[in-house]
């Protein structure tokens, strides 16, 4: 196998037997670039210089003997929404292109700290909203199983970078599915934490009581090891838990006999693609022969989940966009006035899907209408809170789909908002809960595209959803695709 194709602990091995390099990597990964980035188009910047640098100096401290952590030397990429000391942090907006943050984002500290090469920024949807990378403002993404269809979204560049081994692992930020719906589309690894459990500080926020940065990679025990990288308390994140954080890569044992899983009924019903369900089914069936015991629960608000989420995202963002004006950092247009500059310069700035959840936002909060929609919005998240609050009485953990659909083609959602909505319906209700979630592949559907399972946990319970998804793994490894 080439460099860029194995997984984050397989390199360190190498690594601490001297079998290869980190500049190896890096320039392996950087070969990869090369050859498949013109055709799958998943950064918006790369730091090919500065990253074989970094690498280099990793090799020093390796040939003093230092002990080095495993993610010393490892190439990672960085969802665009999330700041980079001097290197463009967009946002995939055209109001942030020439936007270079003082500082890093305290994700991006803790993996310089760990020694993890920064090699890139990935393409996303503008400001994280979408699901298909289609509403980049710069280009799309595409899938790296089929060059005609989209990598999901919103961190669609960090899913296809880790898929065609254009990275061995990354971060995405995770709003409404952001992370989990890519890695289910691309055939990888993604994780949502707990809301508190990783620092959103220095994410540009979109829906600041939903968004959550996390992994992916390319297998579970990657996922674990990043999440150790980039978990914990922050003073500068007021919504960070000041908790004691396990070690994730203890929870890696293929033993889940007598844990039980919670099998949601509303998950299972209209919408879900045959074939989905019935890699999904394949896979709750192979959970069961390996000793767990699957349990019929029930999340009886779910119905009304996309609409409480598309009210109470849309209200954050109208609040957290309003300071894109032209006036302190970003885009400036050219105008007569301030306020005719402001208006010309969000009209020029943000793409038409932002436009739209701004005006959405903004209605929803405006006098007459808070109470109608926001608040009312508000009153429904609690209620789907209790759901899940009820379920894991019965259960440790909630597996279902974690799209209804594969991976869809370019073009084909694109003028269909609801639609492109909905692939986001089973993984919201995580965000709206702060909720812990992975998606694991588990098998293909119609050509051959993959397919992910969705396992979600207690708060804080990050440890239970990575035993079951790494057993899982195990297991599957002889079929899933």
């Amino acid at each position: 196998m080439e460099l860029y194709e194995l997984t984050a602990h397989e390199l360190h091995e190498l690594l601490l037997k001297g079998e290869t390099s980190s500049a190896e990597i890096v320039e392996a990964v950087f070969g990869r670039i090369d050859e498949v980035e013109a055709s799958i188009k998943a950064y918006v910047t790369l730091r090919r210089e500065e990253a074989l640098e970094e690498a280099r100096g990793v090799d020093e401290r390796l040939a003093r003997g230092e002990k080095l952590g495993p993610l010393a030397g490892i190439p990672v990429a960085i969802k665009d929404n999330i700041c980079t000391r001097g290197v463009p942090t967009t946002c995939s907006s055209k109001i942030l292109r020439n936007f270079l943050p003082p500082y890093d984002a305290t994700v991006v500290e803790r993996l310089k700290r760990e020694g993890a090469v920064i090699i890139g920024k990935t393409n996303m949807d503008e400001f994280a909203m979408g699901s298909s990378t289609e509403n980049s403002g710069f280009f799309t993404t595409r899938n790296p199983r089929d060059l005609d269809r989209v990598p999901g979204g919103s961190s669609g560049g960090s899913a296809a970078a880790v898929a065609a081994n254009e990275t061995i692992v990354a971060l995405g930020s995770d709003t409404g599915g952001s992370i989990r719906q890519p890695a289910s589309l691309c055939g990888i690894v993604g994780m949502k934490p707990t809301y508190g459990c990783v620092s959103r500080y220095g994410l540009i926020a979109f829906a600041s009581s939903l968004d959550q940065i996390g992994p992916m990679t390319k297998d579970v025990r990657d996922c674990a090891i990043v999440l150790n990288a980039i978990a914990g308390h922050d003073p500068r994140d007021s919504t960070s838990v000041d908790m004691a954080y396990p070690d994730y890569t203890n929870f890696l044992v293929p033993d889940i006999k007598g844990i039980k899983i919670g099998v949601p009924k509303e998950y299972f019903s209209e919408g879900i693609d045959s074939d989905v369900r019935e890699a999904v089914e394949r896979a709750l069936k192979l959970l069961e022969e390996m000793g767990a015991i699957l349990v019929d629960v029930s999340l009886p608000h779910s119905e009304y989940a996309l609409a409480t989420y598309y009210l109470v995202a849309t209200a954050e963002a109208s609040s957290n966009l309003a300071r894109y004006d032209g006036v302190r950092y970003g885009h400036r247009a050219e105008a007569a006035d301030s306020v005719a500059m402001m208006k010309e310069t969000r009209r020029e700035g943000f793409g038409p899907e932002v436009k739209r959840r701004i005006m959405l936002g903004t209605y929803a909060l405006s006098s007459g209408y808070y109470d109608a929609y926001y608040l009312k919005a508000l009153k429904v998240r609690t209620l789907l809170i209790r759901d899940f609050e009820r379920a894991f009485e019965k259960c440790d953990c909630i597996a279902s789909p974690t799209s209804p659909t594969v991976a869809f083609k370019i073009g084909e959602k694109v003028d269909d908002p609801l639609s492109m909505y909905l692939s986001d319906i089973y993984t919201i209700t995580a965000n709206l809960a702060a909720l812990p979630g992975i998606s694991v592949p588990c098998g293909t559907g119609k050509d051959g595209l993959p397919v992910g399972l969705q396992l979600l946990g207690k708060h804080f319970d990050e440890g239970m959803v990575l035993r079951v998804a790494y057993a899982f793994e195990e297991a599957a490894k002889s079929w899933r695709g």
